[in-house]
Parts: structure tokens; sequence; C-alpha cells
């Protein structure tokens, strides 16, 4: 059964539609929660915002709105208020219906027969994960989580930096100091970011190096097989360090979701050629470009696209056309959702409209970048450490285990994450973070644990909700009844933050409702059916933070 909001968004559409005609079909009701009680449970603006269409004073419109309104099986008479609000409460009944087919219903909506295709993470090889890694790896995390629930079929991509300049340095490094091919088993993260430091050293100082170092690009390029055997020896040990954060961090992403740069090497001459042979390609100084229309620098300069370089080599142009091509071609997207900071959003427009023009991206599949702002210190500058240098993002974790346990410290950081609009830069502030009011993960985790609590104390099994006479009772439920729609919203905007909001209403209500509604202590059918909602309330924070990528613990 549709829970009750887009059944009352649609029934206020054919009453607006049989009462004034056609030139009003389709306007949005904009259903809202009413902000106090008398008001009911929510209210609709629509009289006021078609006064001037229509002619009329809102509270006539509001009138003949309500006349034409077929709700009786959903809600009270409605009532109109102000100059033309129309208020709609729910009936208790309905408001119990929609818990209890909540409690009964699966985790998760029913398979759409699409696929989506998200590229999330996206750490380089041989470098640590850093603070800002967190952003793209949770808000992604959370997000295939969300697109999964609602019914796509998920396919997540590691779009790994494992290609470049920097493997020539570190593997001619490896080849002057003697080390064995072997010995790069034995380094981590930090040792291989030393060995880039003093090889960057090396290159810089020394043109005989730097020439061999190139040279040595041009071998791993071309197949040479103990530079090959060298760079995957490095990879593999950039995979399994950053495969130990994702576990740590509880993110679903495994080695087999990689898709580096380098997967699309083989596939680049092709995607040049291709472009090429549409005419999408223009010379430019040496380089192919293509120049797209709508594209122009602050000088009105047309801006390119540079799918191959002067010097013949290949940029990321080039491998995120070659990506896309694969996601549509050989994974099936029917859509792509790609998450970066915000200073890549120009380059992956352009990427996009020249797939498009290219018809390499139909328009049966979506394409969306999803852009973030920065983490931020209590500064207000880019986190870093006192020397200045950027955080490894395992030191952050680690003081967030320290300061509140792993369970919470680690749920704690990734909601500070979510919360936030992602478009936005955020400060990170543990002392915030781990509180125990106000919209944190910890306030949502306490509020699972407490509805946890009392069924375990009850001894008894949850049944069906049947009685809601209370007004708490009556703003939880109603609240847990949105739990679907407002997962479809986020699978639809992109936007994690308003399941947070949400969860958070709901902790809120949860609250409310335990401390004005004694569970334990009533009787009959009264506390058979406030143990349900209690279940409800369960199963809504416990599923909702576990889209969030967080735990949901039943003591704390």
């Amino acid at each position: 059964m549709p829970s009750v909001v887009p059944v009352l968004s649609t029934r206020l559409s054919a009453a607006l539609t049989a009462a004034f005609g056609q030139s009003v079909a389709g306007t949005d009701p904009e259903l809202r929660v009413a902000t106090r009680p008398e008001f009911g449970h929510f209210q609709t603006n629509l009289p006021l915002r078609l006064a001037r269409q229509l002619k009329l004073p809102p509270a006539t419109i509001a009138e003949q709105l309500v006349a034409a309104l077929d709700v009786a099986d959903l809600c009270a008479p409605p009532t109109i208020a102000g100059q033309g609000f129309v208020n709609l409460s729910v009936l208790p009944s309905r408001l119990a219906a929609d818990v209890n087919d909540l409690l009964a219903s699966g985790n998760g909506l029913a398979p759409r027969g699409q696929r989506v295709v998200i590229d999330y993470s996206s750490p380089n090889v041989a470098k640590q994960m850093l603070v800002h890694h967190l952003r793209s790896t949770v808000i992604g995390d959370s997000l295939s989580r969300v697109l999964a629930y609602v019914g796509y079929d998920v396919v997540r991509q590691n779009h790994l930096g494992d290609w470049g300049t920097q493997y020539g340095m570190q593997i001619e490094e490896l080849q002057d100091t003697g080390r064995s091919p072997e010995s790069l088993e034995s380094l981590d993260l930090p040792g291989l970011e030393d060995l880039y430091r003093r090889a960057r050293k090396h290159f810089d100082t020394d043109p005989e190096f730097a020439d061999r170092a190139r040279a040595r690009v041009v071998a791993l390029q071309s197949g040479d097989p103990v530079t090959v055997d060298l760079w995957r020896r490095i990879v593999a040990v950039s995979i399994a360090e950053f495969d130990a954060v994702y576990r740590r961090l509880g993110v679903l992403l495994t080695p087999d979701d990689v898709a580096d740069e380098s997967s699309y090497n083989a596939a680049l001459p092709a995607v040049v050629d291709d472009l090429d042979k549409a005419g999408l390609l223009t010379e430019s100084g040496g380089a192919l470009c293509a120049f797209l229309p709508g594209f122009t620098g602050r000088d009105g300069s047309p801006l390119p696209v540079i799918v191959r370089k002067a010097d013949g080599g290949f940029g990321y142009s080039a491998t995120d056309l070659a990506a896309v091509r694969h996601r549509v071609g050989t994974l099936r997207a029917d859509r792509i959702v790609i998450l970066t900071d915000h200073r890549q959003a120009l380059h992956f427009e352009q990427i996009f409209a020249l797939a498009r023009i290219a018809g390499w991206l139909p328009d049966r599949v979506s394409a969306e970048h999803v852009t973030f702002g920065a983490v931020l210190g209590e500064n207000g500058k880019p986190f870093k450490t006192r020397e200045g240098d950027s955080l490894p993002l395992t030191v952050l974790l680690d003081e967030a285990e320290a300061r509140a346990g792993r369970e919470v410290g680690l749920g704690a950081v990734k909601y500070a994450d979510l919360v936030n609009d992602r478009s936005r830069d955020y400060v990170f502030s543990l002392d915030r973070m781990v509180a125990l009011d106000g919209n944190t993960s910890v306030y949502l985790q306490y509020a699972h644990a407490r509805m946890a609590k009392v069924i375990a104390r009850s001894g008894e099994t949850p049944g069906r909700v049947s009685l809601l006479e209370h007004p708490a009772e009556q703003r939880l439920a109603l609240l847990l009844g949105r739990f679907d729609d407002t997962v479809e919203q986020v699978a639809g905007t992109l936007e994690p933050h308003r399941l947070c909001t949400y969860l958070y209403d709901v902790a809120v209500a949860a609250s409310s409702f335990y401390e004005q509604c004694p569970v334990l202590r009533s009787a009959g059918e009264t506390r058979a059916s406030r143990l349900a909602l209690c279940a409800g309330t369960r199963k809504v924070l416990a599923t909702g933070l576990d889209l969030l990528g967080i735990t949901a613990p039943d003591r704390m």
C-alpha cells in the first residue's frame, strides 16, 4: 500500500483539476508537514499560489478545492486556515496501517529493472588516503546503499589513479637502489610515499635520472614485462591498504570494484580515432581537441576538451570518455553517477556533453556529477596537520575511535560528513560530532538503543499498531510512514543530508513519545500497540543508519 503522502498529493491534484479544469492540471500541491498541531498533520498553500492565475480570492479557491477533495478514507474533514491554507489530519487508522506495512515489509523496494553505475572514492595509488578522500568515499557509499534500497542494480566503480609519470620515477628509483621486486611487498603506503619523495627529488636534480624515468614511463605504457611487474606490485600494495580503510569504515567497496585508469589504456586510441572520424576533433597546437558549443572562458574564447596531447599522450579527458563508453556499452548502465569535488564540475560537464554528441551517452542514460565541498579545520581552512601537511585519513579515524569507541566514533565521523548539504564545506569538530544532543549520529544511535531496550525488557514479540490516541504517537507514526518516500527522494536528488534530517526528526519524535507515552507501564491493547510503534521506530532508525553506512547498536 502506498504511504499516505503520495496518495494525498494525487487526491489534491485530482480535486484541483475537477474544481478548476485543465488549466491547473499538473500543479504540484507541495504538501508540507504542518508546523503546529492545530494545523493538523499536513498543509498546502495551493489556493494562495493559484489566486492570481484563477483571479479568485484564496479563500474561495480553498472552499472549492475542499469541496472537490475526496479523502474521507484517509483524513478527518479538511479545514481552512488563514487566507487559504488547507489543513489535513490523517486518520489514526491510516497512520497505523502505514506503520504496520513498514513492519511487515522487507528491507528494500521492488527491483526497478535499471542499472546504476556509481563511481566514488577514487584515491591515487602509492599515496595514503587523506581527509579529503573521506567525502567521496562516505557520500558515495551512502548513495550506493540508497540506490540499491530503492531497487536499482548497483555497480560500484573505484576509479583509482594508477597511471602516469610518478610510477616511472618510482620504478626507476627502485632500480637505482638495487631493491628486489619482492621488497615492494614489505612496503606500506607511507613507505611508497617516501619512495616517491626520493624519486621526485632525484628527478628534479639529476637530468640523466629524469630521462631514464621518462623512458620507464614509455616502457610501462608499452608493456615491458619487468616494468609492468614492478608497477603491479605497487598497485597491489595500495589496493590492499585502501581495502583495509574501507573495511574499517564499513564501506562496501571491494578490490573487485576497482576500475583503475590503466584499465582503459587500451581503449584510448579508439576514443580518439572515433571522435576524429566523426569530425568532432580539431588540431590545436599539435593537440587534438573538441570545441563544444556553449563552453567558453571568461574572455569568450572557446574552452577545448583536450583528447590527445601534443606529445601524443592521453589525459584525463580521454580516460573519462573511455569510462563512459565502457559503462554504457559493457556495463549497460541506465544511470551514471560520478562523485568528485566541485573543482571538476566543468570537466565532467564537457565530458558528458561530448559523449552525448558522439552518441556514446544516449538520451535514455542519465549522467550525474555529484560534487561536494571541502573538509575544514576549526580555523575555517582546509583540514591539515600542525605542520601544514594534509592529514592521513587513518589518523583522523584513530582519534575518533579513541574518543568514542569504534561504532560511535566512526559513525560520528561519517554522519558529520553526510548531515551537511554535500555542496558546502563543513568544519570538522570531534567535540560536536560525538555530542549526545543535537543532530549527531550518537543521538540517533542512542534513540535506536532506547527502543531496542524497551522491546528487550518487555519480553514480548511486538505485533501490530492498533491505537494511536496520543498526539505524540500520531506524530511518530506519521514520520515512520514517510521512510520509503524519503529514501526515494534521496535516490532522486543524491543528497544524503535529507535522510539525516528525516532520521533526526524521527529520533526527536521518538524521544517525545518515550517521555509522554509509557510503554511498559501501560496495559492491554495500548501496551501492545506502543510496543509495535517502538519496533517500527527501531526498524526505521536501524535501516536508515545502515543506508548511511553507520552501525545501529542495541546497547550504548
